[in-house]
């Protein structure tokens, strides 16, 4: 049991060790939710309760009361419990830190503007939500569930997933890392 614990509190975990709980959890999902492991419809979800709060007939279409309805869903509750796993994680890996900017790379090339920082997070989170729209999920959805039944939509994903990924970074740092 102290050998357990004293391997959650590591900082780094092995891979192997990460991936391997991560298939029991998403056989544990399927299982007890009859659901798989995806989180980007849960932004979708949560915007619908809020606009139909909010403006209720610009709300009153197709995809909210079919295809996206509104409401706490298996996605939600993914989503909540991802954040709040993270930070607890953090906490007993004793990594947690109160931070605006905590990269030094940003700050290297960027500069230390926190504004700047939050600005292209935002926008890169509603380009990132936008896309896994198009794409019918986002990564956990698409690479870890569709990866699991051996979709071969998933592989392709995975792949333009680092691909976009390192071209992204080439762009972005022009080779100055």
């Amino acid at each position: 049991m102290k050998f357990v614990l004293d391997y959650i509190r590591k900082e780094e975990w092995s891979p192997y060790v990460a991936g391997i709980l991560l298939g029991i959890v998403g056989i544990l999902a399927v299982l007890l939710s009859n659901s798989l492991l995806g989180a980007s419809g849960a932004f979708e979800n949560l915007a619908g309760m809020i606009g139909k709060a909010v403006a209720p007939d610009a709300f009153n279409n197709m995809y909210f009361n079919f295809i996206m309805p509104p409401g706490i869903t298996w996605g939600v509750v993914l989503l909540v419990g991802t954040f709040f796993g993270g930070m607890l994680a953090s906490f007993t890996s004793g990594t947690f830190k109160w931070r605006l900017i905590g990269d030094d790379k940003w700050s290297k090339i960027f500069g230390p503007q926190v504004w700047k920082r939050w600005v292209l997070a935002f926008v890169g989170a509603i380009i990132l939500e936008y896309g896994a729209g198009i794409a019918g999920g986002c990564t956990s959805g698409l690479a870890i569930s569709g990866g699991m039944l051996l979709a071969p939509s998933a592989f392709l994903f995975i792949a333009a997933m680092f691909a976009s990924g390192i071209l992204t970074a080439l762009i972005v740092y022009r080779k100055r890392y």
